[in-house]
């Protein structure tokens, strides 16, 4: 059955779009003497005052600082003048696992030269808006044209022929702009979520250093901290086998080693308790507040000798017990070495308490930040769909 193009609409390359819009190809919209082209194959040794020279892992996850970046020699930036960089290029990565990963050159970054898994793509400002080109190269639309070019080898890689080729959908200038604006906008609050979550993951970590070693201690709480091993205040034993007769379909939960909980069976242990995980999985640590049946795959805390089991949880994840992963190819716990590491401890299961009420508010607001950093993803990635194919359009 075929179906119909709505009205106002017609078919393309692309699919549906506008009747007013148009489709080109990539290496038709760049500017004149700059085609979509990559770079240095063979960077050479490393020259503390040359150019830079830019890899696809400077910015596979966000900008890298220019202290890790490559500088090149006079002579390859002779060689290469042909594949340098200017503040407002588009940069695609072409080889390896990252493929179709763009992003814009900023200021600090023209003059820069490219390498061989970074392609160019210098968009002419009076053809097409290089911001809105940006958008649509990281929609659905674009990505399985990037990808049934794809060639596979040692590693994948996407030629820049193949990438010029590529078909672009181009409202009128000013529509561009208009999606490119809105798009831009979400994308900033995207960031700034990022760069609040990762500094509040930042003050929640040095917090967390702080109230469980003693250096900071809570108003209203004194006398000094102990020094305690591990085992005297948290003892861990191996979970349970399944299948397993004492199971039978119910409202507790399984807890496996990567905290993954299945609500089938009669609980073996009373809430609340403490997972870590075993093999695999190590340094992983795990709350449950309700009773539950641990899993082989996990150890838990078969006693909390009158401790927080909030804290103790708190606790276990700050000494990073994949420290006492022993064995070769998948390392298992050692549950001993666990055991005989020795911790600073309250005095007080008050002050505990007290500590891990703070450290599970902190954890609570990363929770909401990071569901509020989900929505505005999802956010942009609708509006994507919608903007950038014309179902949706600005006034």
């Amino acid at each position: 059955m075929t179906s119909v193009t709505q009205p106002g609409y017609k078919r393309t390359e692309v699919g549906e779009i506008p009747e007013n819009w148009g489709v080109v190809r990539l290496g038709t919209i760049t500017q004149e003497g700059r085609h979509v082209r990559y770079g240095v194959v063979q960077p050479g040794k490393f020259t503390s005052n040359g150019c830079f020279m830019l890899r696809s892992q400077d910015y596979s996850k966000g900008w890298s600082d220019t202290d890790g970046m490559h500088r090149l020699s006079k002579q390859l930036e002779t060689q290469f003048k042909n594949a340098k960089l200017k503040t407002g290029d588009l940069v695609m990565t072409v080889v390896g696992a990252g493929i179709g990963q763009i992003e814009i050159i900023p200021d600090w970054l023209g003059g820069a030269i490219l390498s061989r898994s970074t392609a160019r793509i210098g968009i002419d400002n009076n053809k097409a808006e290089p911001a809105f080109v940006r958008y649509f190269l990281e929609s659905p639309t674009a990505k399985r044209q990037i990808l049934d070019c794809q060639k596979e080898g040692a590693q994948p890689v996407v030629s820049c022929p193949d990438l010029a080729d590529l078909h672009i959908a181009l409202p009128p200038i000013e529509e561009q702009k208009n999606i490119a604006n809105v798009l831009t906008e979400t994308d900033n609050l995207v960031s700034k979520l990022d760069q609040l979550i990762t500094k509040k993951r930042d003050i929640q970590q040095a917090t967390m250093q702080q109230l469980l070693t003693g250096q900071r201690r809570l108003p209203g709480f004194s006398g000094e901290w102990e020094v305690k091993r591990l085992g005297e205040v948290a003892p861990l034993q191996r979970g349970y086998d399944l299948p397993n007769p004492k199971l039978e379909k119910g409202e507790y939960p399984v807890v496996y080693s990567n905290g993954v909980m299945n609500y089938h069976s009669t609980f073996m242990v009373k809430g609340p308790g403490v997972v870590t995980g075993r093999s695999g999985t190590i340094g992983n640590v795990h709350y449950i507040e309700d009773s539950f049946w641990p899993h082989n795959t996990s150890l838990w805390v078969t006693n909390f000798r009158g401790n927080s089991p909030k804290f103790i949880s708190y606790l276990l994840a700050s000494v990073g017990l994949d420290r006492f992963g022993t064995g070769s190819g998948v390392p298992t716990l050692n549950r001993n070495d666990v055991h005989a590491h020795k911790v600073s401890f309250p005095p007080s299961e008050k002050e505990q308490t007290a500590i891990a009420t703070i450290l599970s508010d902190m954890d609570a607001e990363l929770s909401a930040l990071e569901a509020r950093h989900e929505k505005a993803r999802q956010l942009k990635q609708g509006m994507m769909q919608e903007l950038l194919t014309g179902r949706v359009r600005l006034a």
